[in-house]
């Protein structure tokens, strides 16, 4: 494994080398997508889980294995079908003959690193196999719970224009995602580097490990040292709950229209400090200015607001009403460095 890089002036990894030896090992094999590949640095130095979507052939599968392999952790993908068990997730306890008794068998859940395959083609049970696992770190087998392993994080995907013998992740298992990602195609230049690079059908990228779980973890203490203020601590408060006030019809956004039919979770404002925090340290910050906070918020936000059926028919989106409140919401005046 490549040797850390070391900032003299204070001992340890700075997050902008960190970002970049994991952005540049990533890059071998996906072209383009880099502030996808900077948002899941966020989510894997807080621990937060991310969905992925996106139109196929995006490379939402190549770019989580890529990372996988850049980070020198454990990897498994679960494909996500209509016929799957939970045991097929989580694993299940089975029958020895020679002792008489049961013993765990773990499922693909205990790695790392979980993609979680286009989720929405499984039904609930099986999705919902998925949900004291992401929360809690464990998975409960037999009646005994087993931890998983640290680092372990999920990121799944999913195609937003397949219906069909597809199952709507339900409201308290988006909750449990740190983010809501969209994938755009990529421009005109990587596509056609994607054509000289990988034209070739004996062409593979091979990427080497160039962190490691145990440098992951370590790093989020760096992280917890970025410095947030109170009123950027407000700022972040008063975001979130400018959601609910939409839902509830007190808000003035939007003409104080009621848009939402219900507003964001309290996990939102935690995942919206601890994502503003994650970035700020990425870009080499010591502490949280609100322009990392809103260019943060809609990925937090975005799976964890409903629309009205009259905001739908309107023709308005999440994003957008999203934005409508960032707008309007007075940004703080002094917010910054610590001291």
């Amino acid at each position: 494994m490549e040797a850390a890089r070391i900032d003299p002036a204070t001992g340890t990894t700075t997050g902008a080398q960190w970002a970049a030896r994991l952005a540049a090992e990533v890059g071998k094999a996906v072209l383009g997508q880099r502030a996808l590949v900077e948002r899941l640095q966020v989510a894997l130095l807080t621990g937060g889980h991310v969905l992925l979507e996106g139109m196929p052939g995006l490379a939402k599968t190549l770019v989580v294995k890529s990372l996988a392999q850049a980070l020198g952790v454990q990897f498994e993908r679960i494909q996500f079908t209509p016929d799957l068990l939970p045991s097929d997730v989580v694993g299940t306890m089975i029958y020895s003959p020679g002792t008489g008794a049961f013993t765990p068998h773990h499922g693909p859940i205990f790695a790392n690193l979980v993609l979680a395959d286009e989720i929405n083609r499984a039904p609930a049970k099986v999705q919902s196999a998925l949900l004291e696992a992401m929360q809690e770190r464990q998975v409960t087998l037999g009646g005994t719970t087993h931890a998983l392993p640290q680092p372990f994080l999920v990121m799944a995907t999913q195609n937003p224009i397949e219906q069909e013998g597809t199952y709507p992740l339900p409201e308290a298992q988006l909750d449990r995602f740190l983010f809501k990602l969209l994938l755009d195609y990529p421009g005109r230049d990587d596509e056609l580097l994607m054509l000289r690079r990988w034209g070739s059908v004996t062409a593979h990228p091979e990427l080497g490990a160039v962190s490691s779980g145990a440098e992951l973890v370590a790093l989020r203490a760096e992280v917890d040292r970025v410095h947030v203020a109170d009123a950027i601590q407000d700022y972040v408060v008063t975001l979130v709950r400018e959601t609910r006030a939409i839902a509830t019809g007190a808000s003035t956004v939007g003409g104080g229209r009621r848009t939402l039919a219900y507003g964001a979770s309290p996990r939102a404002c935690l995942g919206l400090f601890q994502a503003g925090k994650a970035l700020a340290w990425l870009r080499g910050h010591d502490y949280v200015g609100p322009a990392l906070v809103q260019e943060v918020y809609a990925d937090v936000m975005r799976h964890r607001v409903g629309l009205t059926y009259e905001a739908e028919s309107a023709g308005l989106t999440a994003d957008g009403i999203l934005a409508e409140v960032v707008a309007s919401t007075p940004v703080p005046e002094r917010a910054s460095r610590p001291g």
